[in-house]
């Protein structure tokens, strides 16, 4: 099976394929990347700018973070063509930083290998800016360029590992918050690629947290022709043990998944101006108090790798009345480590699934890396989310069947209400014979087929003692759907339409409100009506 998964508001592909099972156990599916082979020219793709030698290029907005994130940052104006439409062939140019994310003013390495004579980096930071989506915040031309090594491939693991020294230094004094693309453009105009980048937030008090999923889009990245999916053979005999920050990512000319399954989210929320905080789920694992006082974490699109520190410290942000909202699905699916590499910690993600007692870690006492439902361990991620995966591929309508709930106010919409294409690729849906908090409200509950088996995805909302509210959506295609703004029924968006965006878009700024006023049990209790879907008391 295929998956088109087309941002058309940005001319990005990502496709998802698989040789699968549906059911409740996930299958070890993996998306086929979109890869930079190359295409025609475009507009838009050469040497961004003319500043000279060691520029800074266009000052940084230098304003404290206030209640509504980067003060004046949302005011500025973006930067257009900053969208990469010709990546040129695979090797002209590629890079990966030694960070996932830093602090502002904390410096970084870029590790590019291109065999042009130099390149141009540009450091955008990704947002609403009126519709531009980023906005030019550094850059440095004219930096030599060399081709660096080629990877290779531990045996014992499958890990690709590159080796690359540090090409370029980057001090991010006067960055705002945020999250980044770097681009690189080689100066002979053979390549383009992006490199990702957070600039968390050190405090999140008082701030809606955009939590970003940068172990799941490294267990997807098959850079080097590993993945924790596949190996060379395409199956998993050969796939990835552990896989390692320390190499580009292939799909999305390098941007990972941050362009289909972030991107929109960031940028609809910074457009509502709500106080916003940025991380990491790697950062928010290393950090027990990184949470402390938020009002609401958010997790985007595609967000399956976790390790149990991330889950721990989640859990602990809800039970002191943080808000969760789960814009996706498949959430918290694996279990996961984060170990060290030569450039620093937290750099290696370790999922040995189903050869989970192969692995070292395990044997030394660490908890199985493997499905967090699954034994030995089992603690099943409803438990947190309220629904729960339960099948891939699946492509169909959405269904919303409590159209007074009051994340559906202000959309026009009816009982019954049908959206075409909304719910895919993956879906979660509320399953009792898991963990499931209660009260806990279905709000939309949509018919599948997965495989021949019939089941529903589930739009789900639950309140606890805390007064946290916890809302998610039960479809991965909920922050692509952000973008929608078409007639529907083509490639673009998997066909979902305006109609279909429209309600996406105002359900989203109604959970994002609400729960950035507080914890949202105390205004919206959950009324939990699961005798009435499921006929379960």
């Amino acid at each position: 099976m295929a998956e088109p998964s087309r941002r058309g508001i940005l001319g990005l592909g990502l496709m998802a394929a698989a040789v699968t099972s549906c059911g409740a156990r996930h299958p070890d599916a993996a998306p086929v990347p979109h890869r930079s082979d190359g295409g025609p020219a475009a507009a838009g793709t050469g040497s961004p700018g003319t500043d000279g030698p060691g520029a800074r290029g266009p000052a940084p907005a230098h304003h404290a973070a206030g209640k509504d994130g980067p003060t004046g940052e949302q005011s500025l104006p973006g930067t257009p063509g900053w969208e990469i439409t010709d990546p040129g062939p695979d090797a002209a140019i590629e890079g990966f930083a030694d960070r996932v994310s830093v602090l502002p003013g904390e410096a970084f390495g870029l590790h590019v290998s291109t065999p042009a004579a130099a390149f141009t980096v540009s450091a955008y930071r990704m947002g609403w800016y009126d519709g531009a989506r980023a906005r030019l915040v550094w850059r440095r031309e004219h930096v030599p360029g060399s081709k660096q090594a080629a990877p290779h491939v531990d045996p014992a693991t499958r890990t690709v590992q590159t080796g690359w020294q540090r090409t370029l230094a980057v001090d991010t004094a006067g960055w705002p918050e945020g999250a980044y693309l770097l681009r690189l453009d080689a100066e002979d105009g053979s390549g383009r690629r992006y490199v990702p980048l957070t600039v968390r937030s050190a405090v999140t008090a008082g701030k809606t947290v955009v939590m970003s999923a940068p172990a799941t889009w490294q267990a997807y990245n098959e850079w080097g022709g590993h993945s924790l999916y596949n190996g060379p053979t395409g199956g998993l005999a050969t796939r990835s043990l552990q896989v390692v920050f320390d190499r580009p990512y292939d799909y999305d000319h390098g941007a990972g998944l941050f362009l289909v399954y972030e991107a929109p989210l960031i940028a609809l929320a910074e457009r509502l101006g709500l106080p916003l905080a940025y991380t990491t789920g790697i950062d928010v694992a290393r950090e027990p108090g990184l949470l402390t006082g938020a009002t609401t974490v958010v997790s985007l699109g595609h967000d399956e790798y976790w390790s149990p520190e991330q889950r721990a410290h989640v859990v602990a942000a809800r039970d002191t009345g943080t808000n969760l909202a789960i814009l996706g699905a498949n959430c918290c699916f694996r279990r996961v480590r984060f170990e060290p590499t030569a450039l620093g910690p937290d750099r290696t993600v370790v999922c040995y699934k189903a050869a989970w007692a192969q692995d070292p870690g395990y044997r030394a006492g660490a908890p199985a890396t493997t499905d967090f439902r699954a034994d030995p361990g089992a603690d099943p991620e409803s438990s947190m989310l309220g629904v729960i995966y339960d099948g891939y591929p699946v492509d169909a309508p959405y269904v919303v069947s409590s159209p007074g709930h009051w994340a559906f106010e202000g959309t026009g919409v009816a009982a019954g209400a049908s959206f075409p294409h909304l719910v895919g690729v993956e879906y979660d849906r509320v399953d009792t014979a898991f963990p499931t908090p209660r009260p806990i409200e279905v709000i939309a509950h949509s018919p599948v087929v997965c495989e021949g088996r019939r089941s529903h995805s589930d739009t789900a909302y639950y309140t606890v003692p805390s007064g946290a509210g916890v809302f998610a959506s039960g479809t991965m295609r909920w922050v692509e759907a952000l973008d929608a703004h078409g007639p529907g029924g083509g490639k673009a968006d998997h066909g979902i339409d305006s109609q279909a965006g429209d309600v996406v878009r105002k359900v989203t700024e109604n959970v994002l409100r609400t729960f950035a006023a507080g914890p949202a049990a105390r205004t919206h209790p959950a009324q939990d009506n699961l005798a009435a879907v499921y006929g379960t008391a």
